[in-house]
């Protein structure tokens, strides 16, 4: 059961029941009868290659392919005043005014288990925490809710580089210590935050575990989800609840296999997460920009009848794969045909990089495909994208300040250049 909590959760449940006639949770933003709409703060307190490839090709190491390596595989000084400028000027309230001004209301904010603890042999640098708080008051400063969201845990429960570690196979789910270390962690995060859910409403108790890995993959994710219900929920120690809403991952499972899933009256305040992306198969960039917007559309039903708050958490206007290090550092594209085992789609020129290169019909697309997401993904409780900003010129496609500068994406969410763009 769950350590650290004076009662079990099943009697903190029973006890909350009762209360909750006379103390409804009061979440710190009306999820299910207003839209989120908003962004990721993607690549700042967890480094992706493919967000700041600079920084990587600084290193001039060809294995330094993740925040792992980045710390291990060069002189750990230098990788510390990196580390340190890239989190001091990647993202200021600038961004989090231009975020408010365009009609935002959410943004999600990625961070790693080390932020919090590094264990034996772990070679992640820490510094990470007085930065999110930062962001946390220049959200509550221009009235913008905050999803903390941990997306990397103990041993990696993807494999992938946002992780914090690449490997080939995840290794979070079979290793007890690395679950037990992941919701004592969860607890920290949730006692951090439990008197703020007006700036942060939600928490994402893990980004994207590996379902698609199988049964005990799930297994372990599903005892997880109920452990971090009780964690967040209950960061008291008594049968007091907090106002913080539950975001959990759907897994990479599709979501009927959810159906049912920690409802109320017994569970308040949980929401899913689901991920959109059309890039990361070889059938998807080999869709016609038409097939991208109608693949889009065909979502709205399945999130309209959802039984639980649904947001779409990350999504991109990108259409194929071709952004630097995006599949990984040294890694190729499908749509290049460079990816391994992949066939040539067609040439990244025009498609991807700096939004300079893009056609006036390129961008009439990406603006219809924006519309045609957003009027999808708000059949549910809304959407996050991701993400706000890329270093400059190198994915300008996967850009919200990007697409807002350039005209692609409106001023406001709710302008429509489009509006019958899925019927």
């Amino acid at each position: 059961m769950l350590s650290g909590l004076a009662k079990p959760l099943s009697v903190l449940l029973a006890l909350a029941a009762l209360a909750r006639a006379d103390n409804p949770i009061n979440p710190g933003f009306p999820y299910g009868s207003e839209k989120v709409r908003g962004v990721n703060i993607g690549g700042w307190l967890v480094l992706e290659p493919w967000i700041t490839p600079s920084m990587f090709d600084a290193t001039g190491n060809s294995a330094i392919v993740d925040e792992w390596t980045f710390c291990l595989l060069q002189n750990r000084g230098t990788a510390q005043a990196s580390l340190q400028n890239h989190w001091q000027t990647f993202y200021s309230e600038s961004d989090f005014q231009q975020i408010a001004a365009a009609g935002l209301n959410h943004v999600r904010i990625p961070i790693g288990y080390w932020a919090f603890e590094v264990g034996p042999g772990e070679p992640f640098i820490q510094g990470q925490l007085p930065f999110l708080q930062d962001a946390i008051g220049w959200a509550g400063n221009n009235g913008l809710k905050v999803i903390v969201d941990l997306h990397g845990a103990p041993g990696s429960q993807n494999g992938f580089d946002n992780s914090g570690q690449r490997l080939s196979f995840p290794g979070w789910h079979s290793n007890a210590t690395n679950v037990q270390r992941t919701d004592k962690i969860m607890m920290t995060i949730a006692s951090m935050f439990a008197n703020n859910p007006n700036v942060v409403s939600a928490i994402a108790p893990l980004n994207e575990p590996a379902g698609f890995d199988g049964d005990a993959v799930l297994d372990v994710v599903r005892q997880y989800w109920f452990d971090s219900y009780g964690n967040i929920r209950f960061p008291f120690g008594t049968s007091q609840e907090s106002n913080t809403v539950v975001v959990l991952h759907d897994a990479f499972q599709p979501l009927s296999f959810w159906d049912g899933f920690m409802q109320p009256p017994m569970w308040q305040g949980v929401a899913m997460d689901t991920h959109q992306y059309q890039v990361f198969s070889d059938a998807q960039v080999a869709m016609s920009q038409q097939q991208h917007i109608q693949a889009a559309c065909a979502l709205g039903g399945e999130l309209s009848s959802f039984d639980l708050w649904i947001i779409v958490g990350e999504w991109t206007l990108a259409i194929t794969d071709c952004a630097e290090s995006l599949n990984g550092r040294g890694i190729g594209s499908r749509f290049a045909g460079t990816f391994p085992g992949s066939t040539e789609v067609g040439s990244c020129s025009g498609l991807s990089g700096p939004a300079s290169s893009f056609s006036s019909s390129y961008k009439t697309f990406l603006r219809q495909f924006y519309e045609a997401q957003i009027t999808a993904y708000e059949e549910g409780s809304g959407w996050i994208m991701w993400l706000w900003k890329a270093q400059p010129g190198t994915a300008d496609e996967w850009s919200y300040q990007m697409g807002l500068q350039n005209g692609w994406i409106p001023q406001s969410p709710t302008d429509r250049q489009f509006p019958n763009i899925c019927n």
